[in-house]
């Protein structure tokens, strides 16, 4: 069976190391503050103005005043702090943050990443996207393999506007991990029960030995 949205959460946790700093997209990738391993010290950046992100907390406990970028209520720790915009960007623009764990519309096998809007749809604005592609040390991208047509969004060239070129590392999706590489895309991680040719059949992009 494909990862659901907890799944690829967790899977998306592993890539998570001792002492990072990171910053965690809109959606699914928020999920991940819950699934940080225990006893592994990891400090979540949003640009919104908060170093230091808890798990998402318990009904009943939520403080309206405390969100991430995407609105969604969080909770604080000990250790967290907070800032104005100006310098969380400089944060991120500084090269601070080691990773981001960002969801996508689309990939490109040459690493380009297209997660900001649809031409003709109502759009927010690009938010911190465009700098965190920019500035951070590695991009992560956690999304569905395909759309809710059943198309792929792992292509050989992004159709949409693009975040930002040759800027994504690793694609985890919900039939398994892939890497950039000269050529293409790796395969390293199958999710449970998705053969390898389930995958590459759901994926237009060129996928390398």
């Amino acid at each position: 069976m494909p990862w659901d949205r907890n799944q690829l959460a967790a899977r998306a946790a592993k890539e998570l190391q001792d002492g990072m700093y990171v910053n965690l997209g809109i959606g699914i990738p928020t999920l991940v503050a819950n699934y940080i391993p225990e006893g592994m010290t990891v400090t979540l950046q949003s640009e919104n103005g908060m170093l230091g992100i808890g798990p998402f907390p318990i009904a009943g406990e939520e403080d309206a005043d405390l969100i991430n970028a995407g609105k969604q209520t969080i909770s604080e720790l000990p250790h967290s702090a907070y800032f104005d915009s100006a310098q969380s960007f400089a944060m991120i623009r500084g090269g601070k943050i080691a990773m981001a764990i960002l969801g996508a519309m689309e990939v490109s096998e040459a690493g380009d990443l297209a997660n900001w809007m649809i031409p003709g749809k109502l759009v927010k604005g690009m938010g911190g996207a465009m700098d965190l592609v920019a500035g951070v040390r590695r991009v992560v991208v956690v999304m569905d393999h395909t759309n809710k047509h059943g198309e792929s969004k792992v292509l050989h060239e992004c159709t949409l506007p693009l975040t930002g070129k040759a800027c994504v590392h690793r694609i985890i999706t919900n039939l398994g991990v892939l890497d950039v590489v000269p050529g293409g895309l790796k395969i390293v991680e199958l999710a449970d029960d998705v053969s390898e040719a389930e995958l590459r059949k759901a994926t237009e992009a060129t996928i390398v030995a």
